[in-house]
């Protein structure tokens, strides 16, 4: 029998979106999807704080040889993120507030893991 493994980019991804949502259950952020998708756009997480929605992208590292979590989200990127929150948007067109942000979440070796939270990104 062939056994598939998860890549390790893949596993890494999955931890970091797991300690997202406890980093932001934590910060008071209600979380109201998670890896929503519509189309071929996808928004890691979607949450709500303070009547402000929230896009957010995870971005996880096991280390800094290739640079900074939050370095990997490009301006093609955050446009995607920006279009996947206008489809939610029309889904859900009560929200007045709404923001992008990114977490980058860095994870040593043997080290506690590292939050770095950017609010309201743009192009």
């Amino acid at each position: 029998m062939k056994v598939f493994r998860m890549a390790n980019h893949n596993q890494t991804g999955k931890l970091g979106e797991t300690l997202a949502l406890l980093y932001l259950e934590r910060h008071s952020f209600i979380i109201l999807h998670t890896n929503w998708r519509y189309s071929y756009y996808e928004i890691d997480i979607i949450a709500e704080k303070d009547n402000i929605l929230h896009f957010i992208e995870v971005k996880t590292r096991r280390s800094t040889t290739f640079g900074l979590p939050e370095e990997s989200v490009t301006d093609a990127k955050i446009e995607k993120l920006m279009k996947a929150g206008e489809a939610f948007l029309y889904q859900h067109p009560e929200w007045k507030r709404i923001q992008y942000d990114i977490l980058s979440i860095l994870l040593r070796y043997r080290q506690p893991a590292e939050y770095f939270f950017i609010e309201d990104v743009s192009r």
